[in-house]
């Protein structure tokens, strides 16, 4: 049975493992979400009432949460390319990469993202400040923590990867990365540039103006 995936093309933990999926050319069937899919958004809040897209179903096996999906098909849909390293030292550096991207890049941008849809009157300047502060002390780590060139732990391509190119992506729209921080610049080029990230930036480009905070125009 082939793996049923429900999410939203403009989402960047549906970015994740959808980058995962084509690294390792897994087939899977597409179950998008929205206010004009009513059977998917039926059936996906049955399978997972906590509401937070991606979900995939592999038979029985019902997973959330991006970071534990790629721990799954690393573990059940092996391909090629092997997204948590074999290496134990190598695999823990790539899973704490993955967490500060998420928790510290892109959960920081979303702050500003959902300071937008805020009723009016409602608004949380503080809170806003404070994520842009985070997001710039995530930004000056990343800039000495990566390495000078190739991927975000060295020469394999890992789930810390899948996690960095949507967090970079729209990190960068809300606050850019700062000139002067030229390595996290170009890693953020570089995966813009590899055919799994590509793949889903054009997938996503018809549900840009839909951006809270209006998409800039380039990437």
């Amino acid at each position: 049975m082939t793996i049923q995936f429900f999410g939203h093309p403009f989402s960047s933990y549906c970015w994740k493992v959808l980058i995962a999926l084509h690294e390792n050319a897994t087939a899977f069937d597409w179950r998008p979400l929205g206010p004009d899919q009513p059977g998917n958004n039926a059936e996906f809040a049955r399978l997972w009432p906590l509401g937070k897209f991606p979900l995939i179903v592999d038979g029985d096996a019902v997973v959330g949460e991006s970071s534990a999906i790629i721990e799954y098909l690393h573990a059940f849909h092996p391909g090629p390319a092997k997204l948590i390293p074999d290496d134990p030292r190598q695999a823990v550096q790539a899973r704490m990469l993955d967490r500060v991207f998420d928790n510290f890049v892109i959960n920081a941008m979303n702050v500003s993202v959902a300071n937008k849809l805020r009723p009016e009157g409602q608004a949380d300047a503080y809170g806003v400040a404070q994520s842009r502060e985070a997001l710039h002390a995530a930004y000056r780590w990343l800039e000495i923590a990566l390495p000078a060139g190739d991927w975000a732990i060295g020469a394999p391509f890992t789930i810390a990867d899948c996690a960095a190119a949507p967090s970079l992506f729209y990190a960068d729209w809300v606050e850019q990365i700062p000139e002067a921080l030229t390595r996290l610049r170009a890693y953020r080029a570089r995966l813009l540039a590899r055919p799994s990230v590509a793949r889903v930036v054009d997938a996503a480009r018809p549900y840009r103006p839909y951006f809270p905070l209006g998409a800039p125009d380039r990437d």
